[in-house]
């Protein structure tokens, strides 16, 4: 498996990586090394591959390469997505869930969690998304808020518009635009309950948080906005 993956290296593209993802000193990804593979041929391998035992998917995520990581990351979307056992779907949601240090950047958590954890949670308690989102750790809070675009997109937006106002004081840009993603696909779905919530937080989020939130709005109601007028 690593194998085939590392075949499929470059060193211009984990150069290029390196810088996108942050990983100079004092940088949110700093430390991460990378390979170079891009996303569709981890995809390919990932699919090819759904079989692979759990001893060695979690030695995948546990990588120091970023890429290996994602790779084991989408392996365990896939084995959850073929499952038809509770039992098994418990289980690779637990494995997912104590494996949170090794999810350690923007895109492993976006291209993971809501497929695993918003469609683990969907019938169930959510009340561990709230403990989340009062993490010190900027990956558990950003896979509090993101794990919401699985409830969003099948239409239920009782927990987006809490855990975005649990993060809306956050300081960490890397927040500011999940909660804001978050916030613009729920207005796709429930417009009047967003500029209800707008209305009474949008004088005081983050600026890049409240782009993000009204990307989509007329561009007359996104300026009344950005300047204070609604």
């Amino acid at each position: 498996m690593k194998k085939e993956l590392r075949e499929q290296k470059n060193l211009k593209t984990a150069e290029h990586s390196s810088r996108f993802f942050k990983t100079g000193k004092g940088e949110y990804g700093y430390g991460d090394k990378f390979l170079g593979v891009r996303v569709p041929i981890i995809r390919k391998i990932a699919k090819v591959n759904t079989s692979l035992c759990i001893t060695e998917t979690k030695k995948l995520i546990r990588s120091k390469y970023h890429e290996e990581r994602l790779l084991g990351l989408i392996i365990i979307v896939n084995k959850y997505k073929k499952s038809k056992n509770e039992c098994g779907q418990e289980s690779l949601y637990q494995l997912y869930i104590t494996h949170f240090k090794y999810i350690n950047n923007w895109d492993l958590v976006d291209v993971t969690c809501p497929h695993i954890i918003g469609k683990h949670l969907m019938n169930k308690d959510r009340a561990i998304l709230y403990e989340w989102a009062k993490s010190d750790n900027l990956w558990t809070k950003r896979i509090a808020m993101i794990t919401n675009w699985w409830f969003v997109r099948n239409g239920d937006l009782s927990d987006v518009f809490k855990i975005s106002k649990i993060l809306l004081s956050d300081e960490h840009d890397l927040i500011h635009k999940a909660v804001g993603w978050m916030l613009r696909e729920a207005g796709k779905k429930e417009i009047n309950k967003l500029e209800s919530f707008l209305k009474s937080h949008y004088i005081k989020m983050p600026r890049t948080m409240l782009r993000y939130a009204i990307e989509k709005f007329p561009e007359k109601k996104r300026q009344r906005y950005l300047k204070g007028e609604i």
